[in-house]
């Protein structure tokens, strides 16, 4: 718009935009019928558009080449830095039970306390209003304290609130691949460890029929990383010499690694999905069948989804277009 019809505009855009109304999410899927609310929702297609965004964004790119690390970048790792900070602070208790430490309860308690404080640091002043309603999704983000496990609908809910941080223009287009490479990867690296260190259940495991125990969207990310790669085929990851010769590049090895250290036997039985998936001829057939299976196998069922939150950012609303 030139400045001359912008000074001729109306006096509305000389006025701040309008203030939105943030609202603490809250469930909405609270029985098996209501599932197709959700897939109705501009939540489910804010979401989705997100996630998809992202895949293509680090399409052929390696965590360690160059892009973008914005301010919003930076603040974002400080925080996840903080909440292992806390791990280290807060050390296992001895107890019978191998599984679900107890101690994992008083670290969330004090990430419950901090939340909105933590966002706070991530959010401009004008927008601070926003804080409460982030916060949730940050919250919901590392687990569960009362059965002391996590699983794809906790992940889901850090990659929610990527978004709505997104929505508030927090984070932006050029922000990308920092918001993949760096900022989610450092949250995996956190949950990694407070999966080893407290010993924590897989939420709603499928067993050796589940792609992993705790992550997803590694695995599609990390698969779009390599399409197109000169030498590595999806028939190598399953080959320890590749994966820890390539590991610090690449998501999807990244992955496996985790898988390999925590998990004895072989490959094949323990992780049935990806050895199957190591057949797939190419990175862009395992990446379009990840989605897929990521849409069927997480966000089309109810026990993954009833624990999601709806508020201003999310809504439950239909699409509206």
């Amino acid at each position: 718009m030139a400045e001359s019809e912008r000074r001729a505009g109306t006096s509305e855009e000389v006025a701040p935009p309008v203030q939105q109304c943030f609202m603490v999410p809250k469930k909405e899927i609270n029985v098996v019928s209501d599932m197709a609310k959700w897939k109705r929702s501009q939540a489910y297609a804010d979401y989705m558009g997100f996630i998809l965004t992202l895949n293509e964004g680090v399409r052929g790119k390696k965590l360690t080449c160059e892009y973008k690390v914005s301010e919003a970048i930076e603040k974002l790792v400080a925080l996840l830095n903080t909440l292992d900070r806390w791990i280290d602070e807060t050390p296992p208790v001895d107890q019978p039970s191998r599984f679900g430490n107890k101690a994992f309860r008083t670290w969330y308690a004090k990430l419950d306390q901090e939340a909105e404080r933590l966002v706070s640091t991530v959010i401009p002043k004008h927008l601070a209003d926003a804080a409460p309603e982030v916060a949730v999704y940050l919250k919901e983000s590392v687990g569960n304290s009362t059965r002391i496990d996590y699983g794809t609908g906790h992940e889901a809910a850090f990659a929610a609130f990527l978004c709505c941080l997104c929505k508030i223009g927090v984070l932006r287009v050029d922000d990308q691949m920092a918001i993949v490479f760096k900022v989610f990867n450092r949250y995996l690296e956190v949950m990694r460890k407070l999966q080893k260190t407290y010993r924590m259940e897989p939420a709603g495991s499928q067993g050796v029929w589940g792609l992993d125990d705790f992550q997803f969207l590694p695995f599609i990310w990390g698969s779009s990383q390599l399409i197109d790669h000169p030498s590595l085929e999806p028939r190598h990851f399953v080959d320890d010499k590749v994966v820890n010769e390539n590991h610090k590049d690449f998501m999807f090895l990244e992955c496996i690694l985790f898988i390999t250290e925590m998990k004895t036997g072989p490959f094949a039985e323990h992780s049935n999905q990806l050895w199957n998936i190591s057949a797939v001829p190419s990175w862009s057939k395992v990446n379009q069948g990840l989605i897929r299976m990521y849409k069927a196998e997480c966000l089309e069922k109810f026990p993954v989804i009833q624990h999601f939150k709806f508020g201003s950012l999310l809504p439950i609303q239909p699409v509206t277009s």
